[in-house]
């Protein structure tokens, strides 16, 4: 149950933080608007970095389904925890983005344009074309993944230090292919906060454009397999 909990709230904190920036540097009426994509690139990954170094031992830190996918694949994870895990970081991702709102209402009042409301939640591709938004969030996850897995090479690593391993990979996905598809890397990211986004009384919202939700699903659980499939062939030892 703890593992549970863990997810949720780590997943709801790293929602908060990450919308939260986005929120921030984007909605008229914000002190920091326009603050640009350097903020938020770093943001996302203090973001992921805090909670993991709340939950890292409660739950493994996954707030992530591809994630927990990927390492019930690899023997890592029990498959009997994996839907639990899941519904916990859906649901952590869903109050996250609640929470935003919450919290910049007067903003995303102030602000006209559907689709920088929309982007406070979750992401979309700059050149829609659906096999290759797939293929940049795979590209994606697979770096995520494997460079997780590969923490574990790196020799007499300092307790905590791992989490600020993961903030820089974090850091690297969004500055060098964050472009493509604002880096969803992760189902719950996107589809918790759009759900958000389609049930909350944003004012101006427009569609929630669930057509976009296959790229955030396939990507990134193809990405994190292929990640851990290839990381157990090869001969580290």
């Amino acid at each position: 149950m703890m593992a549970y909990i863990a997810e949720f709230i780590g997943t709801m904190l790293l929602i908060l933080l990450g919308d939260g920036v986005v929120a921030n540097v984007t909605l008229n009426k914000s002190g920091m608007k326009g603050a640009g994509s350097i903020q938020i690139t770093i943001a996302w990954g203090l973001a992921v970095m805090i909670p993991a170094f709340i939950f890292g031992a409660a739950s493994g830190a996954h707030f992530n389904p591809a994630l927990t996918i990927a390492l019930a694949v690899d023997g890592s994870l029990s498959w009997g925890l994996v839907p639990g895990y899941i519904i916990a970081q859906f649901a952590g991702a869903f109050v996250g983005a609640c929470l935003v709102y919450a919290l910049f209402k007067d903003q995303f009042d102030a602000t006209e344009s559907a689709a920088t409301k929309l982007g406070v939640f979750s992401t979309s591709p700059s050149v829609p074309n659906m096999g290759r938004n797939i293929l940049s969030e795979a590209i994606g996850t697979f770096v995520l993944v494997f460079a997780i897995k590969g923490i574990a090479q790196v020799p007499g690593l300092a307790a905590g230090l791992d989490k600020f391993l993961v903030f820089g990979i974090i850091v690297s996905i969004g500055m060098s292919l964050g472009g493509l598809t604002g880096y969803a890397i992760n189902p719950a990211r996107d589809l918790g906060p759009r759900l958000a986004h389609a049930v909350l009384p944003i004012k101006g919202k427009g569609d929630s454009n669930w057509g976009y939700a296959p790229v955030v699903i396939l990507g990134p659980v193809i990405g994190a397999v292929a990640a851990v499939l290839l990381y157990g062939v090869i001969p580290w030892a």
